[in-house]
């Protein structure tokens, strides 16, 4: 079975609502998976995950201090999060409140763990939270380990 990691950080409960969401699209694709508040979050977590889904808040365009803390930490376990599937979501008062640049820098320290990341598909482009935007992290699933590592091991 797939096994995925969503973590989170929240103060108001938005993003925890979000997580949540995110949770409930990976099961239903059939994974595995832990729902965390990344304050709890461990290393050994992200080395349990095929897949690692990461929200926060919007915190001047860049993600909360806590989230940024688990990533500093993640250089003890550098190169095992390697072809991990990685996502991204973040929540803010408002629609320009930095969520691209959010975002970014959560993918940045995904990419620097040499993770693939997943974007959202542009079937959802407007959609907000509810059944599309769940079917997004069902997409995730789909990505993990067993079917790509397979292909690429097939494709050499």
């Amino acid at each position: 079975m797939k096994k995925v990691l969503v973590s989170y950080f929240s103060l108001t409960g938005n993003t925890t609502k979000m997580a949540e969401a995110v949770a409930a699209g990976a099961r239903d694709a059939g994974a595995e998976v832990k729902l965390k508040n990344i304050k709890k979050t461990s290393l050994d977590d992200l080395k349990w995950a095929d897949g690692i889904i990461i929200g926060s808040p919007t915190y001047y365009g860049q993600m909360a201090a806590v989230v940024k803390e688990l990533f500093d930490n993640s250089s003890d376990i550098r190169g095992q999060l390697e072809n991990k599937v990685g996502a991204a979501f973040t929540s803010s008062a408002s629609i320009e409140g930095g969520n691209q640049t959010t975002l970014i820098s959560i993918i940045q320290a995904m990419l620097i763990h040499s993770m693939i990341v997943i974007g959202d598909p542009m079937e959802n482009r407007w959609a907000l939270w509810g059944n599309s935007r769940r079917r997004a992290y069902q997409r995730i699933v789909s990505y993990l380990p067993n079917a790509w590592i397979e292909g690429c091991k097939a494709s050499y």
